[in-house]
């Protein structure tokens, strides 16, 4: 953690909330980004992501400042996805077919100077299959694998944003890329 956002956080805990607009300036899109791929809709990502805010806001006093600050952010982001799979749960399915996904990877979508447009389309589509793969996994995996490859977050960091042992984290993510794997076969 760098020392500017240090003082960030040290202003926040004191009750600034112009500290507090920075912490959410700087963290916005990335947490807006992860919860957009855990759930794959749009709305529920700003949900997903306002509610984190909030959390961080309410509970920044027991933030502690021998972790990285965007390990303890992406934990709580995490866990807020995963809740709010498992209330959807009991109406939809995983494994449904992910609607609405046109607008996924916007961030990744700017095109290349060099593609031609049927370069785009491919890649757009594969991008595509990809997210929806994702989607499909369940949301333990799903969770690790975005932190992994999309947000390429360390093993040690992937541990301690979901508390769970590097051990584990190994086998999910060899479990989660074995799983995509054979997704993306049969599609």
């Amino acid at each position: 953690m760098d020392l500017a956002e240090q003082r960030i956080i040290l202003r926040t805990k004191k009750g600034d909330r112009e500290a507090f607009a920075e912490l959410v300036d700087l963290y916005k899109d990335r947490v807006y980004r992860i919860a957009y791929r855990m759930l794959g809709n749009k709305q529920e990502a700003e949900d997903v992501a306002q509610e984190t805010f909030l959390k961080v806001y309410a509970n920044i006093q027991s933030y502690d400042p021998n972790y990285k600050f965007s390990t303890w952010i992406y934990r709580i982001a995490s866990n807020l996805c995963i809740d709010q799979i498992r209330k959807r749960k009991q109406t939809f399915s995983l494994d449904a077919e992910v609607t609405g996904s046109d607008g996924l990877d916007w961030h990744d979508r700017l095109p290349d100077a060099n593609q031609g447009p049927e370069e785009t389309v491919i890649t757009d589509e594969l991008q595509e299959e990809v997210q929806s793969a994702i989607m499909k996994l369940s949301p333990n995996y799903r969770a690790i694998m975005i932190l992994r490859y999309i947000e390429d977050l360390s093993l040690q960091e992937i541990s301690e944003a979901i508390s769970l042992p590097i051990s584990t984290i190994k086998t999910r993510i060899h479990r989660g890329r074995e799983a995509l794997r054979k997704k993306l076969r049969f599609q």
